[in-house]
């Protein structure tokens, strides 16, 4: 959803804990310490950022009790300046992500919530169901890992801390104004250590922009309610060019003759033009719309799997910015709905 999500061959998904889907780059000064600087300074940043807040016409009594902080978080520090390193291939990858339990944990999930994303969400939004539940299943392992930290705790410390801090300044605000609308209280609001927010794992600008009150009790809570949840992830694929009633993608067989340069979700060709390249459905047939592009992901090369990828690729795509983590959603999805 945002460059948070810049990925090593997006091989870090399902190891960033708090469920995530994604890390931020590794940071080059991983292995320091994590002292950070005076308490002092950290008292006057946050003065100053409840003054900007009050200034921009959010309440003083909401940016207060938000900011009510003692000092830079140290494990947010840690965690940020010690990311650990992938380079997965794709094959490592999936097998790492898309295990049987997490088909298995995502059929039951779906067949318990079938009713409800499909009479209260896919209504209102022509997405495949199967994109939801994938989205929803990397990110938060079906809702079972959203993170703890405090956002605006995190965010406050990553905007101080230094590394990208306007990036993470900016977040701070949108979180604020979230907490000023009332959707949730600060305490409620819990995320990942970089900010990344409930199940579906939205940073403060997403959830301005994509979160949905789908329930109709007043309030957009994707920590809790499913379709709101739901619904909030459906926006976002929407509003991302999801065009309804089309594929995401599928596997196809690609010769190995067929250059690596000429493959890459850039790439688009119609399905006719690859077809006189090779490309072939798995098992032959072939394709049904000829007149279709597509473009052919093969990303561990000659003699690996390779995929077809369409318009709804890349919606996925803007939800994360990585090849690895849209073929694992549109795979899943394919498994559980």
């Amino acid at each position: 959803m945002l460059d948070r999500r810049r990925l090593l061959h997006s091989a870090a998904t399902a190891f960033a804990g708090a469920g995530a889907s994604w890390l931020l780059p590794a940071h080059a000064a991983r292995g320091q310490g994590v002292a950070g600087p005076a308490a002092g300074d950290y008292e006057s940043f946050v003065a100053a950022i409840r003054r900007e807040a009050i200034r921009q016409g959010l309440r003083a009594d909401v940016v207060t009790r938000a900011l009510t902080l003692s000092g830079p978080n140290p494990k947010v520090i840690e965690r940020d300046r010690n990311q650990p390193e992938f380079h997965l291939t794709w094959a490592q990858y999936r097998a790492r992500v898309l295990t049987r339990r997490k088909v298995d944990d995502g059929r039951i999930a779906f067949a318990s919530q079938r009713a409800v994303l499909e009479q209260q969400v896919l209504t209102r939004y022509d997405v495949a169901p199967g994109a939801v539940m994938g989205i929803w299943g990397l990110e938060s392992a079906y809702g079972a890992l959203t993170g703890n930290f405090g956002v605006v705790d995190a965010l406050c410390t990553l905007a101080y801390e230094g590394r990208r801090a306007k990036f993470f300044r900016g977040e701070l605000f949108h979180a604020l104004a979230i907490l000023n609308a009332g959707d949730v209280s600060p305490e409620s609001m819990t995320g990942s250590y970089a900010g990344a927010m409930g199940q579906p794992q939205f940073m403060p600008s997403a959830y301005l922009k994509y979160a949905v009150d789908i329930d109709g009790d007043g309030r957009r809570d994707i920590w809790h309610s499913i379709p709101d949840i739901f619904g909030s992830i459906a926006a976002y694929l929407a509003g991302s060019g999801w065009v309804g009633g089309e594929s995401w993608g599928q596997q196809v067989s690609v010769p190995d003759s067929v250059a690596q340069s000429e493959l890459g979700h850039a790439r688009t060709r119609t399905l006719a033009a690859w077809m006189k390249m090779g490309v072939q459905q798995v098992g032959g047939a072939p394709f049904a719309r000829p007149d279709m592009t597509g473009a052919v992901l093969r990303p561990d090369g000659p003699g690996g799997e390779s995929f077809m990828v369409y318009r709804n690729f890349a919606a996925i795509r803007r939800y994360n910015p990585s090849d690895f983590y849209a073929l694992a959603v549109g795979l899943l999805g394919n498994e559980i709905a």
